[in-house]
C-alpha cells in the first residue's frame, strides 16, 4: 500500500524538477547583414541565433541588396541523447537545461549582376506597348 503513494510522489517530483532542452542554430552569411528566412518565417539579420523545436530539414533563404537571393536547405540531426527512449531520460530525469547548439556552415551570397541596358530598354518598351494597347479599349 505504501509503495503506491511513494510512486506518485516520485513521479510528481520528477515532473516538477525535470529539465528541458534548449535547441538553437547559429546562421551566418558572407557577407553578413543578409535577411534570414527559415521555413518561410523571417528570423533576423545574419549572423543570427534561432531557437528550433524539432530536428530535421529546414528551408533557408537569404536576401541582401546587391546579392542574389540564396535558397537552400539544411538538415539538423538529433544527437544520440535525443533519440527515442534516451530523450525520455534526458528531458525528465536530468535537472536543469541542456543546451543543444548547432553552428551551421557559413552561407556565401553571390553578387548580383546588373541587367544589360538592352534588356531593360526592351522590357520598358514591352510594358509601354502593353499599357497603350490595353488602355486604348
Amino acid at each position: 500500500m505504501k509503495s503506491k503513494p511513494l510512486a506518485i510522489l516520485l513521479v510528481a517530483s520528477l515532473a516538477i524538477v525535470s529539465g528541458c532542452v534548449e535547441r538553437t542554430m547559429k546562421i551566418t552569411t558572407r557577407p553578413p547583414g543578409a535577411v534570414v528566412i527559415v521555413n518561410d518565417e523571417e528570423v533576423g539579420i545574419s549572423p543570427v541565433k534561432v531557437s528550433f523545436m524539432w530536428y530535421g530539414d529546414y528551408d533557408l533563404m537569404f536576401r541582401k541588396e546587391g546579392y542574389q537571393t540564396l535558397k537552400t536547405h539544411y538538415r539538423i540531426r538529433a544527437p544520440w541523447w535525443q533519440w527515442p527512449i534516451f530523450d525520455l531520460i534526458t528531458e525528465t530525469m536530468i535537472i536543469g537545461t541542456i543546451r543543444d547548439q548547432h553552428v551551421l556552415p557559413e552561407f556565401v551570397l553571390q553578387e548580383a549582376e546588373p541587367p544589360a541596358i538592352e534588356d531593360v530598354v526592351r522590357r520598358a518598351v514591352e510594358l509601354r506597348d502593353r499599357a497603350l494597347f490595353e488602355g486604348g479599349d
